[in-house]
């Protein structure tokens, strides 16, 4: 049996009075057991990844009507759709998980394992930089990350990669939504629908990206990349409106900018995190 609060007991997570199945004050069940393990499963799926109908609707708006996502939350209709910042954060670590451990990685292990520890020999490597006039312990770093053999290189890139890329990526959020913001100065959208419009569009990248790393079918790659890249200046007029040439005009620029950013943090996160750190 399942043990029960008697009514005016006290709620264990709040202190109040309880009455019902519920705590009328925090919500919390009256009903307290140590859940099974079907029962935290249940939880995970059905709170977490809200495969109970929210993640079904929600992803047939983010795959087949780009943009309606995004308008449906303006709206008011939200608690049908699995949260913005939620579905963004469920395909970025499924998107990195299968970069890291899915078919296609980013690295191939075979790759890895034919490489020998004398594939590089140290001291025949030979690197010229001017880091030494800021920084002496930077040069020494970069002239022993390239006296190692190729596979212990290659190890520690990819170790830094998934260590600090994803968290890059998602701190590029309010990066993207301030150029979107700059893009419609005057239209007189507010910040946080610049941000919402960031996190459901990122989110349908890291999905399609997904399933290009996983299908093994060319024409279904090129298929999905051509939807890609199709995808976000429709979802731009649907959101925002205006002309279609103004449209693909901004979409040029926010995609030039924003590419030219992520590339920079990226390889500058890359940078100190193998030399400076």
């Amino acid at each position: 049996m399942k043990p029960h609060l008697s009514e005016g007991a006290n709620c264990h997570n709040c202190g109040a009075i309880v009455s019902g199945n519920f705590c009328a004050a925090c919500g919390q069940g009256t009903t307290l057991h140590v859940a099974s393990a079907r029962e935290f499963l249940h939880e995970f799926i059905g709170h977490y990844i809200a495969l109970e109908g929210k993640l079904w609707q929600s992803l047939a708006l983010l795959l087949f009507r780009p943009g309606r996502l995004t308008t449906e939350y303006i709206a008011g209709r939200r608690a049908r759709y699995v949260q913005p910042l939620r579905i963004y954060l469920t395909f970025s670590i499924l998107f990195f998980a299968l970069l890291k451990f899915g078919p296609h990685q980013l690295i191939e292990k075979d790759a890895l394992a034919s490489q020998t520890t004398t594939a590089s020999e140290p001291g025949k490597v030979r690197v010229t930089t001017n880091l030494g006039t800021i920084n002496p312990a930077w040069e020494a770093r970069v002239h022993q990350i390239a006296a190692m053999p190729k596979s212990q290189s290659i190890g520690l890139f990819k170790s830094i990669f998934f260590s600090y890329v994803p968290y890059v990526m998602f701190l590029l959020m309010p990066v993207f939504a301030l150029y979107l913001k700059l893009l419609y100065l005057g239209s007189g959208r507010h910040y946080g629908e610049h941000m919402l419009f960031a996190l459901h569009s990122n989110a349908f990248a890291f999905l399609m990206l997904g399933l290009i790393q996983s299908v093994p079918w060319t024409w279904l790659n090129t298929a999905l990349m051509l939807w890609l890249l199709a995808y976000l200046p429709v979802a731009m007029q649907r959101v925002y409106g205006g002309r279609k040439l103004a449209t693909g005009v901004r979409w040029a620029v926010l995609m030039s900018i924003y590419v030219i950013t992520a590339a920079a943090v990226i390889t500058g996160t890359l940078f100190a995190a193998s030399v400076v750190f």
